[in-house]
């Protein structure tokens, strides 16, 4: 049966105020991140226009922003990771172990490693949530400590140290490209694929219908547990990567790595705009998210802010951004209502205009 126009026009309204609505609030999330920046700027212009401020800017918020986006495409599909931050210092440690115990692997093989390694943890959280169906939080919280626990087990007191990695490989996380860090580049470009992922191509597109209603995306045949358990893989890989480049960047790595950045990357994402029920969103949003939020924990200790009021404003930001989802969420739901009743009006039906047109047979009679 073919759609009526009044329902093809009622959804294109629907979809055009749905991606007005992502477009507005991540063009907030990115309007707050210039306002603090040119706040702290005015306050201290060292913060922006010094050579390091410029690029502390920029590369103190990438490893964040790389985690944050895969952290996105998870929560996209009603799920969270909570095990990334312990991944992150998996991935590290073994970068760093490996270039010690096997000084003859091309530092390239050891990068490309790293992140495989952080795809199979993922592997790991996306089978147990995908297949045996146990909530994402529960599996996640659990292998956060796992990871934990091991990466402690096999770190000890011991610490990774530049001198054991390759000159080659630490450039990463000090060289620039026409004064831009590599680790920032790398960033960017991690976050354009992803976007163009789950913008343009249908495995991201569905990665959207699962998380709206996982019940019903499984009666219309989409493939919910292959794609659940693909977005847990991404973000494995893209927390494995980030453990590459907190190794290239820092040059020291020991078993503390990466604690905390799992509440950071859930807390960037649903700044972002990201639904914590998932859905809707973006990982552009995430992104700016994860920039707004490490800018922030910058920039209010040079206003002469106390440590306790840095803590309360994050966590006043995330409150309001789930506040506001609910918000937008409610208006969505008034609009779509109304949108039914004006389909459902007396006279509107596909039968009530079929009886206004003349048949084709009326018209030959008329002519003749």
């Amino acid at each position: 049966m073919m759609a009526s126009p009044t329902n093809i026009l009622g959804q294109s309204n629907v979809f055009a105020r749905l991606g007005s609505i992502g477009k507005a609030r991540e063009a907030g999330i990115l309007l707050a991140f210039i306002l603090v920046v040119a706040v702290t700027t005015t306050k201290n212009p060292n913060f922006l226009f010094s050579t390091d401020g410029f690029r502390d800017l920029l590369v103190t918020p990438a490893l964040l922003m790389i985690v944050a986006v895969g952290q996105a495409i998870v929560i996209i599909t009603r799920n969270v990771d909570l095990s990334v931050g312990s991944v992150v210092g998996l991935s590290a440690y073994l970068t760093g172990r490996v270039f010690m115990d096997m000084t003859w692997l091309p530092w390239p093989t050891v990068f490309l490693l790293g992140v495989v390694f952080g795809a199979l943890l993922g592997l790991i959280n996306g089978a147990l949530v995908a297949f045996a169906k146990v909530p994402s939080l529960v599996i996640t919280l659990g292998t956060l400590y796992a990871f934990r626990g091991i990466n402690v087990m096999w770190t000890g007191s011991k610490r990774i140290n530049a001198s054991d990695m390759p000159a080659d490989f630490l450039a990463l996380g000090t060289s620039a490209w026409y004064r831009i860090p590599v680790i920032t580049v790398i960033a960017v470009l991690v976050l354009a694929i992803a976007g163009w992922y789950t913008y343009t191509q249908r495995g991201g597109r569905e990665l959207y219908a699962i998380g709206s209603d996982p019940d019903a995306a499984n009666l219309y045949g989409l493939k919910v547990r292959r794609r659940v358990l693909s977005a847990f893989v991404i973000s494995g890989a893209l927390a494995g990567l980030a453990g590459v480049l907190y190794a290239a960047r820092y040059g020291t790595v020991n078993s503390q790595v990466g604690l905390g950045l799992e509440l950071q990357s859930v807390g960037a994402a649903v700044i972002g705009g990201v639904a914590i029920f998932g859905g809707s969103g973006s990982v552009f949003g995430a992104a700016i998210g994860a920039f707004l939020l490490l800018t922030i924990n910058r920039a209010l200790p040079v206003l002469g802010v106390d440590d306790f009021w840095q803590r309360a404003v994050v966590g006043a930001l995330i409150i309001g951004a789930i506040v506001l989802d609910r918000l937008a969420a409610n208006r969505q739901i008034r609009r779509l209502v109304a949108l039914r009743d004006l389909d459902q009006q007396p006279g509107d039906s596909d039968s009530d205009r079929d009886r206004e047109l003349p048949s084709d047979n009326t018209k030959a009679v008329n002519n003749v």
